[in-house]
């Protein structure tokens, strides 16, 4: 597609959906599929447990490089995709706050943009370098993934 916005970034800012929504929306857009990940203040992973708040790291370079390449993916399986978000907040962050957010937005919703969406957030999880430390009223734990990087990714 000639004009495919994409943007990808990590950051410290609030995430602002509709500024978001209005740079990757067309003329032609009828659709726009979006998922939002917050912070739990109660959380039921292991043992149920309060989450105070978390802090989300990101080697920046590394992490914008493979955001585009989620796009980039996005963009192979589903070429009906108009525009792509994928926005990443860092820092102290406290229960009910956004901390990323995938849009893809599409001319129709039955073109895929769900979809590719969920494939979005996924694979961020899967391969983008972001790390969350997590704060309790007992002490903290950096929360794994389950992502290892192989030689040359």
């Amino acid at each position: 597609m000639p004009d495919s916005p994409t943007i990808f970034s990590i950051t410290e800012q609030e995430i602002d959906i509709n500024l978001l929504l209005e740079k990757i929306t067309l003329t032609s857009t009828g659709a726009a599929a979006i998922f939002t990940g917050m912070v739990r203040g109660q959380t039921s992973r292991g043992d149920a447990h309060e989450t105070t708040y978390l802090e989300y790291e990101s080697y920046k370079p590394m992490a914008e490089e493979k955001m585009k390449q989620v796009a980039d993916e996005i963009r192979a399986r589903w070429p009906s995709v108009e525009g792509i978000a994928i926005v990443q907040r860092v820092g102290k962050l406290y229960p009910r706050t956004p901390t990323v957010l995938i849009a893809c937005t599409a001319a129709h919703r039955d073109t895929g943009v769900f979809e590719a969406a969920r494939y979005g957030i996924d694979r961020l999880k899967e391969i983008v370098p972001v790390w969350k430390k997590e704060f309790k009223p007992d002490g903290e734990e950096w929360i794994e993934g389950e992502y290892i990087p192989k030689p040359g990714e």
